[in-house]
């Protein structure tokens, strides 16, 4: 079940500035900046009260982002939801017929297990699903 918007992720060309920008819009610093190599982006994370804003600046040309970037330019790239149990969610929007783009949910940033839902199904907006990392002692 889809519990919460987890966050909005924005594409940036030049991940400073964008910080910059947002801090002023926001009135907080980013909590975390987090380089994902597997996927060719540095991330800058700024809390929004329950949910948060994902600055994304490709590190990789060939990346999603950079992608994205010279396609469309700036701008919002996904929305995510919180899950609980990211598994039973790919497998339910898998048989109501939506294109899960990854076989398993992979480790992204923010201590998160993520998936990716194809825009085709969802009037042209990407969703990343995304479970909190249980970190056990």
């Amino acid at each position: 079940m889809i519990e919460k918007i987890e966050h909005i992720g924005i594409a940036v060309k030049n991940i400073e500035q964008a910080n910059q920008v947002y801090q002023k819009i926001l009135g907080v610093a980013p909590y975390k900046m987090e380089n994902v190599a597997s996927e060719g982006v540095q991330t800058s994370f700024f809390n929004t009260g329950e949910s948060k804003i994902e600055l994304l600046e490709a590190t990789n040309p060939e990346s999603a982002i950079a992608k994205f970037i010279a396609k469309k330019g700036e701008g919002v790239h996904h929305i995510a939801f919180g899950v609980k149990d990211i598994q039973t969610e790919m497998k339910r929007l898998s048989k109501a017929g939506f294109t899960v783009l990854n076989e398993k949910p992979k480790k992204g940033a923010d201590n998160k297990l993520v998936c990716f839902v194809h825009p085709k199904n969802t009037n042209g907006v990407l969703i990343e699903l995304c479970q909190e990392i249980k970190i056990t002692l």
